[in-house]
């Protein structure tokens, strides 16, 4: 195939052919469509074997780039129907045409689901860490026993030790890793948060840094938004459990000096701020539309 078959950036020149491959994916997130044209590009430099011969660090800002563009989903696919994912990324393309049990509708593929909460970041301009732990925190469940299926038992066992090596291999920032082990260990837990059950509202509240790090906090509540939307047909409303927990952790906050002075260790204020929860939720209803 003739290159001048589409308009190429001129930054692409200089490029490796494998990293050209990957900064041609990042390129068609900035669009609306996969190209065919730069598919078959693609396609054709993915059978010369050049992608392998990149530096999975040298990867990193090409995918970094297609993770923030317009539509990162579009880079996934490409990546897929190019056969290179699986090269570069084989825990996530290993994903698709797994199922998971859902509510609305009753299963998905995980694949698919990734890609749509992938969209849904985009759309709310999330941050680089949030796209990144959408894209890995699932990997953990690409291998899940088939008679399991569509539940994935052990799945955080079998994905931390493949997030890490994910980090390890593109030497990804810190930040994007913290995050997407967190969202791993949590996101499942916050989608099932209930009001009825103050203790553990508190403890997950302190376990995800809510108290010492509600930066972080907030990214987390922005995985598990998008991951929320991303299932079934569901309004863009507020993320009914973010809701809960916010108004949980407002209470907490407003704990008097009285009741954490008389705390005599961390689980004295765990019970504390428990109880408070417990009477601020009695006097309140909440969606029941959430996970």
């Amino acid at each position: 195939m003739v290159r001048k078959s589409i308009p190429l950036p001129q930054d692409l020149v200089p490029l490796h052919p494998g990293l050209e491959v990957l900064r041609l994916a990042a390129l068609l997130a900035d669009g609306d469509a996969l190209d065919e044209d730069a598919l078959d590009i693609m396609f054709e430099q993915m059978e010369t074997g050049a992608v392998g011969d990149v530096a999975p660090s040298d990867a990193w800002p090409e995918l970094a780039r297609g993770l923030m563009s317009r539509s990162p989903a579009l880079m996934i696919q490409a990546l897929r129907e190019c056969g290179v994912l699986e090269i570069i990324l084989p825990e996530v393309a290993s994903l698709f045409g797994v199922p998971q049990i859902a509510d609305e509708p009753a299963e998905v593929d995980i694949g698919e689901h990734l890609l749509k909460a992938l969209a849904e970041a985009a759309r709310c301009g999330a941050h680089l860490e949030v796209r990144f732990a959408l894209l890995t925190m699932n990997v953990g469940k690409a291998d899940s026993l088939r008679e399991h299926l569509p539940v994935h038992y052990r799945h955080i066992e079998r994905g931390r030790p493949r997030i890490e090596a994910i980090c390890e291999r593109f030497v990804v920032p810190e930040s994007c890793r913290e995050l997407a082990l967190l969202a791993l260990a949590e996101c499942e837990r916050v989608h099932r948060v209930s009001e009825v059950r103050a203790g553990p509202v508190a403890a997950l509240l302190d376990r995800v840094g809510a108290f010492s790090d509600p930066a972080r906090f907030e990214l987390l509540m922005s995985v598990c938004s998008c991951d929320y939307f991303a299932y079934g047909r569901r309004s863009k409303e507020p993320y009914p459990k973010a809701l809960l927990l916010d108004a949980a952790l407002k209470v907490c906050a407003g704990l008097g000096e009285r009741e954490l002075e008389a705390a005599e260790s961390m689980d004295d204020v765990q019970a504390a701020r428990a109880v408070a929860i417990a009477e601020a939720f009695r006097s309140q209803r909440w969606s029941s539309g959430a996970t």
